[in-house]
């Protein structure tokens, strides 16, 4: 990886420098030419006023020859490239016709220009006319005073100039070319330095997030106190769930204990009875087989409600969903508990609305079995009574049940529909499985609602469960 970095950052560097280098020669070579344009207008301009001074003496009488002469002088000096000399007439009010000097001769511009390029308005106003083709800069500028030519009229002078602008960037390019070289090489030591950072946290995780898949949970990455935000949220995370799956880890094998500790205690029972009539040992036989029925019970009731939970949590569990009311389906299944609790020297106080009055979208079959489960929870801590009330609360169907037990410690309440819990702050009675809460708050928030437990209630405790459903569609 650190090697890949660097060679990515260098790759990177090199094409910037490459990119900007030719950026660089192609301005450079563009301003050259225009630099080289602008002289020449300046010096076409100098040149039409010195010929015109010389002419304004009256000492030359051939001014063709003056401004031939003038040109051989000047052409080495200024390093033209090329130059010409036309002549330009009035035509019916209108400069339009250029020739040679020498009749004989035909129209030659430098560079290849055309007279279309030369013969602007701009030229006719006595303005200095410039482009380029290519790397070859040109200027015209035309002379004011006409003068006689060689078929004795007379026609204005227009003098074209042409010069090669310089190529290439001279001394700077050594400049730029050692410059790349020390940015190249300071790129190499930084991509390197850069990689080593990047590369050792990455590896580490790799080696920790290894051990953790083979087993160790308690590995952890190092948080790096200098790199970058982003590493350090990487090793974060990946200690973030190191430590979950351990505590997921650890949730299981309480959850285990507690199944076997709940099969054990049943199966103790039921195998201690039976042999006891097996051998003979017990006079009361009646009573050995309710317990042996008890607990096989028991037993059932705690394998189908892990077979539940399983379903629940894979997703595979039905629902037939439909309008039901509520008040009813309460009434039904707390009222099934009143022997139990009856026998616990406990009451169920119930208020219910009257029939149809709260109607909810949810599967009855489902709803009962939560309202059983809320009820013998609330069975296991009352120390009196147990309050069942439904209603439809801002129009939200909801189930409360109350009961006048402990409570339940702060600490506790975001554990309580977890499997298995159970508070360690008060003595419960034994009913149920310890999965009643956990199953309750999957089929509830499967039914689309919400469950919620609030303790303390009152100045003695008490704790309230409170299920929220979805109201029945219109």
């Amino acid at each position: 990886m650190r090697r890949r970095i660097s060679l990515t950052m260098v790759a990177m560097v090199v094409g910037a420098l490459l990119l900007a280098g030719a950026g660089t020669l192609g301005l450079t070579a563009l301003d050259s030419v225009h630099q080289t344009q602008a002289e020449l207008v300046v010096e076409a301009r100098q040149l039409a006023d010195g010929i015109e001074q010389e002419l304004s003496t009256g000492r030359h009488h051939d001014s063709l020859a003056v401004l031939r002469s003038t040109l051989g002088v000047l052409k080495a000096p200024l390093e033209l490239q090329d130059e010409a000399v036309l002549a330009v007439r009035t035509v019916r009010g209108v400069f339009s016709l250029y020739y040679p000097l020498a009749p004989a001769q035909k129209v030659a511009l430098p560079g290849g220009l055309s007279l279309s390029q030369v013969e602007t308005a701009q030229l006719i106003f006595a303005q200095p006319v410039s482009g380029h083709r290519g790397r070859l800069a040109w200027a015209a500028k035309l002379l004011d005073q006409p003068v006689p030519v060689g078929d004795g009229k007379d026609a204005n002078l227009v003098v074209v100039l042409a010069r090669e602008a310089p190529a290439g960037v001279g001394s700077a390019g050594v400049w730029f070319a050692l410059a790349s070289a020390v940015t190249v090489f300071v790129a190499l030591l930084a991509s390197l330095r850069l990689g080593r950072r990047i590369a050792r946290p990455l590896s580490e995780t790799e080696v920790v997030t290894g051990r953790i898949a083979a087993g160790d949970l308690e590995a952890r990455v190092p948080v790096p106190d200098q790199e970058g935000r982003e590493l350090v949220s990487l090793a974060n995370s990946v200690n973030r769930m190191a430590a979950s799956l351990a505590r997921a880890q650890g949730a299981q094998r309480q959850f285990l204990m507690s199944v076997s500790h709940d099969l054990r205690t049943p199966l103790t029972s039921i195998r201690g009875f039976a042999e006891a009539l097996s051998d003979g040992t017990t006079d009361d036989v009646g009573y050995a087989a309710g317990i042996i029925v008890s607990e096989a019970r028991r037993l059932e009731r705690l394998v189908a409600d892990l077979l539940d939970l399983a379903k629940l949590e894979a997703g595979a569990f039905g629902l037939h969903c439909t309008t039901v009311d509520l008040g009813a389906v309460v009434a039904q299944a707390a009222q099934a508990f009143e022997p139990a609790a009856s026998a616990l020297g406990l009451r169920i106080e119930l208020s219910v609305p009257q029939p149809g009055e709260v109607l909810c979208e949810a599967d009855p079959d489902r709803l009962g079995q939560v309202v059983g489960n809320v009820v013998e929870n609330a069975l296991k801590y009352a120390a009196s009574r147990v309050s069942v009330t439904s209603s439809a609360t801002g129009g939200t169907p909801t189930l409360a049940v109350e009961d006048d037990g402990p409570g339940i410690p702060p600490a506790d309440l975001d554990r309580v529909f977890k499997r298995l819990f159970q508070s360690t702050s008060a003595a419960s009675r034994k009913l149920g499985s310890g999965l009643g809460l956990a199953i309750v708050d999957e089929l509830v928030r499967a039914m689309g609602g919400h469950v919620r437990a609030e303790s303390p209630i009152g100045p003695n405790g008490g704790t309230r469960m409170t299920i929220e459903l979805r109201p029945a569609p219109a």
